[in-house]
C-alpha cells in the first residue's frame, strides 16, 4: 500500500499540481531524445580505395590519420555478420538497442566479482560508443550510449548498423574496419572468408591487441575456437566445417595491399581532393583486374631490354570502343628506388607527338574532299624560313600516294598536306578532337605540328582514335551531315564518363574514317621482326607510330573494333637515346597487347550517302578527259571539291613520236595527239630514279617555239624563293661555299648561272654550283641553251651564337 500511495503523490505532483511544466519537460526530453543522435555519424577521414569493374581491390592510399580505414560498405558477409553476432550480441536481431537480459546478467557478475568484468554492451551501443570517438568507460557515459543506442535503431535498420559496426570496429594496429582488416590479414575480399577467417576476425574488435604478431597466439586461437564451437552447437555450421576452421591458420604480420595500378590510384586520389563530395573515398573502376596484371607483367619483361638502352619509362593504356572505358591504365612502371620519374604519370603527361597525328590529317583531308587516298603528293626536299623538315631515311620519292606516305610515315609529303589543309584549320580540329594541351596558336607550331612540333597526353590521343573508330561503327544510326560530341575514354565504372563534363567534337565521316584505317593496317613493319607479319594476319589493326625529335619519345597506338591501345616509351626526364624510335621500342609492345586481347573482326565498309567518283589510275586526283586508265571510288558528298587530275596533258608530237612540236614548226593535219603524265621538273627529278618506267615528256624540236603556258624545264631545288640561309663559317672565321642545286627535264642541256649580275659558270648533266657569298640579299639567274630564264632571290643571315 506505501508503494501505491507514494506513487499516487508523486503522478499528483507532475501531472496534476505541475502538470505543465511536467509535459513542457516531456516535450523537451522527447526533442532532445530525437536529436540526440549527431548529424554524422562517423567523420573520421577514409582510405581512398581504388577497385576494378567486378569489385576487387587494385590499391589504396591510407587515410590521413595513419589509419587503414577503408570507405563504409553497406553490404557485410553472412559468416562474419553470423560470428559478430554470436559472440557480441546473440540477441542482436531481437532487441531495441539495449539487451535487458545481458544487462541484468552484468550488474550481476560485476557486482559479485566486486569489479567490471562485462559491460553488456550491444552492438548497437558499441556503434554508439565509436561514434562518439570511444570516450572513457563510466557509468555517464554508458547510459549516454543507451539512449543514442535506443534512438540509432529507430532511425536504421539492423543491416545498417551491423554495416556501421563492420565499417568502423577496430582490428588491431592501425587497421580500422572489416574491408581493411579482411585484405590486411587475409589478402581477400570480406565476402571470401571462410569460417575460420570470419571467426578470428569477429573476436579481434574485442581485444585488437590479439592480432600483434608473434604475442598471443594462443589467446587468440582459444577465443577463436571457442566461437567455432558455440557456432556449430546453435547448427550455424557443421562439425566438419567446424573442424577445419580449426586447423586454419592465424593471421600472421599485416599483408600489403595490392599495387596493380598505383597511378591511376595517385590520380583518384588527387581528384577526389579536388572535389566537392570529400566523403566517398571509393573509385569503383572500370579497370580489368586480370589485364591489368598481365600488362603490368608484360611491361616489367619488356622493360629488360629497354633498360638495357637506359630508357626506364612506358605508359600504357587500354580501352574498350563500346563502352568507352579504360580496361588497363599503367601510368608508369616501377621504380623503387625513385631514380627514374617512376612516380610521374605519363598518361597525363603532354609530350612531343611525333608523328602519331598524321592519320588524323590524312582523315580530315579525305573529309574534305582534298584528298583521295592515291592522291600524288610532292616528295621532295624542303625548306621554309629556316625550317627544313626531312623523311627518316633522308630520302625522296619525288611524289607519292598519300596513303602510301602514310604508310611509311613520310614527313615531307605530310608538311605539304597540311600546308594545302591549312594550319590553323587542322590545329582548331585537334583541340576541338580532344588535344588538350595545344595552349598557344596555330603559328607558334607551324608546319611542324604534323611532325612533333606540338605536346599531346596519351590519355588524348587514345580517346580521339577511340572515338573515331566509334564513329565509324555508329556509321548507320547517326546523321553523317552532323557533328557529335563525344566523350574521352574514362576510368570510372557506372558513370558517365567525364566527371567535368568535357566533351569533344567528331565531324568525320566514316568512310574518311574506314579509308584511313585501312591504310593504318598497312603500315610497313621492319623486315626483322618476321613475327609481326603472322600477327596481322592473325589480329588486323590499324596501328600508327610516332618518333619525337632527338629520340626522346616513341609512341604506338592501335584499334580494332573492340579496343583501343596506346603505348608511349622514354624516359620520363625528357633524356634521349639512340633507338627510341616508335617502330622498334613502343610497336613490339602494342603487338604483344594486343595478343592479350580478345580478336575481332575488321570495320564493315560503310555505304550510307555514297557516291561514285571517277579518278585517276596514275595521279589518283579525280580523272580528267585526259587521264586514260580511271578507278572508281565511293566516297561522301564532299569529294566533289576534289581537283581534276593535273598531271596528265595533251601534248603534239612530230610523225616520229620523239619530239613535240607546234602550229609554229608543225602543219597540225601531221602532229600525232597523246596525253602525257608528266610531272614538274623538281618532282621528276627524284621520282623518275626509281621509277625506269617513267617517260619524260619529249624535248622540242629544233625550231620550234615553246608555248607561253608550258612549265619552266628548270626548278630550284635548293634554294627555294626568299630562302633565308645562315651564313658557313668556318672555326677560323673563313666564310665557306653553299651548294646550290636545280632539276632540268633534259640534264643535258647547258645552264648558265648569274649572281647578282656576275658570271658564275655553267652546268651539264648535273646541275649544282658552289656559290660564296657576303652576308645580305642576293638575286640568282639560270639560262640554258634553249634561253629558258629561272631567277630566285635568297638571304645569307648571321648564325646566332
Amino acid at each position: 500500500m506505501f508503494i501505491f500511495s507514494f506513487l499516487r503523490r508523486i503522478f499528483r505532483f507532475f501531472f496534476v499540481r505541475h502538470r505543465i511544466k511536467t509535459l513542457i519537460t516531456f516535450i523537451a526530453l522527447g526533442i532532445w531524445y530525437w536529436q540526440c543522435l549527431p548529424n554524422v555519424l562517423f567523420d573520421a577521414p577514409r582510405s581512398m580505395v581504388l577497385t576494378d569493374r567486378n569489385g576487387a581491390l587494385l590499391g589504396a592510399r591510407i587515410a590521413e590519420d595513419g589509419q587503414w580505414r577503408f570507405p563504409h560498405n553497406d553490404s557485410v558477409p553472412y559468416k562474419f555478420a553470423t560470428a559478430i553476432t554470436t559472440f557480441e550480441d546473440k540477441r542482436f536481431y531481437k532487441h531495441w538497442g539495449v539487451d535487458f537480459w545481458s544487462l541484468a546478467r552484468a550488474v550481476r557478475d560485476n557486482f559479485g566479482q566486486g569489479r567490471v568484468t562485462s559491460g553488456a554492451s550491444t552492438l548497437t551501443m558499441q556503434v554508439m560508443r565509436m561514434s562518439r570517438g570511444n570516450k572513457s568507460r563510466n557509468l555517464w557515459q554508458k547510459l549516454i550510449e543507451t539512449i543514442q543506442a535506443t534512438r540509432l535503431e529507430w532511425s536504421y535498420s539492423k543491416q545498417e548498423i551491423l554495416a556501421m559496426y563492420a565499417s568502423n570496429a577496430p582490428f588491431g594496429g592501425n587497421v580500422v574496419g572489416l574491408d581493411a582488416a579482411s585484405w590486411r590479414y587475409y589478402g581477400k575480399q570480406s565476402s571470401l572468408l571462410s569460417w575460420g577467417e570470419a571467426a578470428t576476425l569477429a573476436v579481434l574488435p574485442n581485444s585488437p591487441s590479439l592480432v600483434h604478431p608473434g604475442k598471443n597466439r594462443n589467446v587468440l586461437r582459444k577465443k577463436r575456437n571457442f566461437l567455432l564451437d558455440k557456432l556449430y552447437e546453435q547448427d550455424k555450421l557443421d562439425s566438419l566445417t567446424c573442424e577445419l576452421a580449426k586447423a586454419e591458420p592465424l593471421p600472421d604480420k599485416p599483408i600489403p595491399l595490392p599495387k596493380t595500378a598505383p597511378h591511376l590510384l595517385e590520380r583518384a586520389y588527387q581528384e577526389h581532393r579536388r572535389s566537392r563530395d570529400q566523403k566517398n573515398t571509393l573509385l569503383h573502376s572500370s579497370i580489368d583486374k586480370n589485364l591489368q596484371i598481365q600488362a603490368n607483367l608484360l611491361i616489367k619483361n619488356r622493360l629488360i631490354s629497354l633498360k638495357a638502352n637506359h630508357i626506364h619509362n612506358v605508359a600504357v593504356i587500354i580501352g574498350d570502343i563500346e563502352s568507352n572505358k579504360i580496361l588497363a591504365y599503367i601510368g608508369n612502371t616501377e621504380d623503387p628506388e625513385q631514380k627514374h620519374g617512376g612516380y610521374v604519370d605519363i598518361i597525363q603527361s603532354a609530350r612531343s607527338t611525333g608523328s602519331i597525328l598524321k592519320p588524323i590529317l590524312y582523315a580530315s583531308m579525305l573529309n574534305a574532299g582534298v584528298l583521295f587516298p592515291k592522291t600524288l603528293v610532292a616528295d621532295i626536299p624542303m625548306y621554309n624560313s629556316g625550317y627544313r623538315p626531312e623523311n627518316y631515311y633522308q630520302n625522296y620519292d619525288g611524289v607519292v600516294a598519300a596513303d602510301r606516305a602514310l604508310i611509311r610515315s613520310l614527313n615531307i609529303p605530310f608538311i605539304k598536306m597540311l600546308e594545302q589543309y591549312g594550319l590553323e584549320k587542322f590545329h582548331l580540329q585537334l583541340q576541338q578532337m580532344g588535344v588538350t594541351t595545344l595552349k598557344k596558336g596555330a603559328k607558334h607550331y607551324g608546319l611542324s605540328l604534323i611532325l612533333g612540333g606540338s605536346e599531346a597526353k596519351l590519355e588524348d590521343l587514345t580517346s580521339i582514335y577511340a572515338n573515331m573508330a566509334k564513329r565509324l561503327l555508329l556509321k548507320d544510326s547517326l546523321d553523317l551531315s552532323k557533328s557529335y560530341a563525344f566523350q574521352p575514354l574514362s576510368f570510372r565504372q557506372g558513370i558517365d564518363n567525364s566527371s567535368d563534363n568535357s566533351s569533344y567534337q567528331m565531324n568525320l565521316h566514316p568512310m574518311s574514317i574506314y579509308l584511313t584505317f585501312e591504310a593504318m593496317r598497312q603500315l610497313e613493319r621492319p623486315s626483322s621482326e618476321g613475327a609481326w607479319e603472322f600477327f596481322e594476319s592473325a589480329k588486323p589493326i590499324a596501328w600508327k607510330t610516332g618518333t619525337s625529335f632527338g629520340f626522346r619519345d616513341a609512341w604506338a597506338i592501335g584499334l580494332n573494333p573492340k579496343y583501343v591501345v596506346g603505348v608511349w616509351v622514354g624516359n620520363a626526364n625528357g633524356e634521349g637515346r639512340p633507338d627510341l624510335v616508335g617502330v622498334k621500342a613502343a610497336a613490339p609492345i602494342l603487338f604483344d597487347l594486343f595478343n592479350l586481347l580478345e580478336g575481332s573482326e575488321w570495320f564493315e565498309k560503310p555505304t550510307k550517302d555514297l557516291s561514285p567518283y571517277a579518278v585517276c589510275k596514275s595521279s589518283g586526283y579525280r580523272a580528267s578527259k585526259y587521264c586514260t586508265e580511271q578507278d572508281t571510288l565511293l566516297l561522301h558528298a564532299e569529294a566533289t571539291h576534289m581537283q581534276t587530275c593535273p598531271y596528265h596533258q595533251l601534248i603534239h608530237l612530230d610523225p616520229s613520236e620523239q619530239y613535240r612540236v607546234n602550229s609554229s614548226c608543225l602543219s597540225p593535219n601531221k602532229m600525232i595527239h597523246k596525253t602525257w603524265f608528266t610531272l614538274p621538273p623538281t618532282e621528276e627529278h627524284y621520282y623518275k630514279t626509281k621509277h625506269p618506267t617513267y617517260q619524260t615528256i619529249p624535248a622540242y624540236m629544233q625550231g620550234c617555239q615553246p608555248d607561253e603556258l608550258d612549265e619552266n624545264p628548270m626548278q630550284f631545288i635548293y634554294p627555294k624563293k626568299n630562302t633565308k640561309i645562315y651564313l658557313p663559317v668556318d672555326y677560323d672565321g673563313e666564310v665557306n661555299e653553299s651548294i646550290f642545286k636545280i632539276t632540268h627535264r633534259v640534264p643535258s642541256k647547258t645552264v648558265h648561272w648569274h649572281l647578282n649580275h656576275q658570271y658564275l659558270g655553267s652546268t651539264k648533266d648535273f646541275h649544282q654550283i658552289a656559290v660564296k657569298a657576303d652576308l645580305g640579299r642576293h638575286h640568282l639567274v639560270l639560262v640554258d641553251s634553249d634561253g629558258n630564264q629561272l631567277e630566285e632571290f635568297f638571304e645569307f643571315i648571321q648564325k646566332m651564337k
